[in-house]
């Protein structure tokens, strides 16, 4: 079968991890008999130097034309001024809200032999597997009025958290579809004793509820959840929340599985987003959920893996190729068993090696 896929490098290590990317899709290609081509476009800051905007139309219409995407990374310090009119972030932001991708997949699972790496104890991680689905085109990352200013009583700045009933539903549907399709749990996390937009959220997860009479709902509050995740994470399956709480609580969330640099990610929501869910062909972004890491770019440090196990969640999701994401996936379990390490999940007596050996070491393993 052939594919095309769009390539969002980026800024930073995101070039790198790519690279590691398309070299598995490569060789899941080779091995299984699939023809991949790929189209590059920029984001972030390396668009901003191009071309004054962290993301141009054409890129967005390429993104659109192709099957699927694979993005690396945006920002660093170089663009990090507070009064700066274009952003890195703006890129991303725009890519989501354009292609519709309102539902942020982020699988957190243990690997035995990185629960030494995570500073939480062992007893908990154990059994870790679930998912974390991030609103992702709602909330305040995209409410109005945004604006900072000033008046005769000094600076002020403001964001809207604003949602309606019908971005809810949507993405809390989702959280249930997949739910239903594990362990038949789903945990609703919002700020609902506090916030307007969460106790709509909860009252629409209610009644979305009613039509999955088989998967059991509980409610959370954020800050609770934060708790949780640290005290008895494997009590997880499902969990569905707005976007800022997502964003945050991944973050907390990868350091069970020992390193920001395990954790993929899967934005679906633009075409077909029923097949993404059932096994079908449907379009959808992948990246690492990590950044742009820009004090160790260049330097082949970053870990590969979130990128390359993106890559197993792209084949899964939008090529409806079950075998092959497999295949990335035990390939990677082997390769850290075999004592392979990046330095985010360095641990004792392993062969350290560099972003393009950790790449070639999943490689190896995929066309064994």
């Amino acid at each position: 079968m052939r594919f095309t896929i769009a390539l969002l490098p980026g800024d930073g290590i995101g070039p790198e991890v790519v690279a590691e990317g398309t070299m598995l899709l490569d060789c899941v290609g080779q091995a299984f008999g699939h023809s991949f081509t790929y189209k590059q476009g920029l984001i972030g800051g390396c668009s901003i130097d191009k071309h004054g905007t962290a993301l141009r139309d054409e890129v967005v219409e390429m993104c659109r034309a192709s099957d699927s995407v694979l993005l690396g990374a945006v920002g660093g310090p170089k663009w990090d001024d507070p009064k700066a009119k274009v952003r890195p972030e703006d890129g991303l932001l725009r890519i989501r809200k354009d292609l519709g991708l309102f539902a942020n997949l982020r699988p957190v699972i243990t690997h035995p032999e990185l629960i030494d790496s995570a500073p939480v104890k062992p007893d908990r991680l154990r059994g870790v597997d679930m998912i974390v689905i991030r609103e992702l085109t709602g909330g305040l990352y995209f409410g109005k009025p945004k604006k900072q200013w000033s008046n005769a009583k000094g600076r002020r700045a403001v964001d809207t958290m604003a949602y309606s009933e019908q971005e809810i539903e949507r993405v809390v549907r989702v959280g249930f579809e997949l739910a239903r399709r594990r362990k038949k749990k789903l945990t609703s996390v919002d700020k609902a004793n506090v916030l307007q937009t969460s106790r709509l959220w909860r009252e629409v997860a209610i009644e979305v509820g009613k039509d999955y009479p088989d998967v059991q709902l509980r409610h959370m509050l954020v800050d609770t959840c934060a708790m949780q995740l640290v005290r008895a994470p494997a009590d997880f399956d499902v969990i569905v929340t707005e976007n800022t709480f997502g964003d945050i609580l991944t973050d907390e969330a990868a350091v069970l599985a020992g390193s920001m640099g395990m954790l993929p990610s899967a934005s679906l929501g633009g075409r077909n987003l029923a097949a993404n869910l059932s096994g079908g062909r449907g379009f959808g972004l992948y990246e690492p959920i990590h950044g742009s890491a820009p004090d160790i770019a260049g330097q082949g440090k970053a870990n590969p893996l979130a990128t390359i196990l993106s890559v197993a969640m792209l084949l899964r999701y939008s090529l409806a190729l079950p075998k092959e994401a497999e295949a990335i996936e035990t390939a990677v379990r082997r390769t850290l068993a075999d004592g392979y390490r990046t330095p985010d999940i360095a641990t004792p007596g392993a062969k350290m090696v560099s972003t393009k050996e950790m790449g070639a070491a999943v490689v190896t393993r995929v066309q064994r």
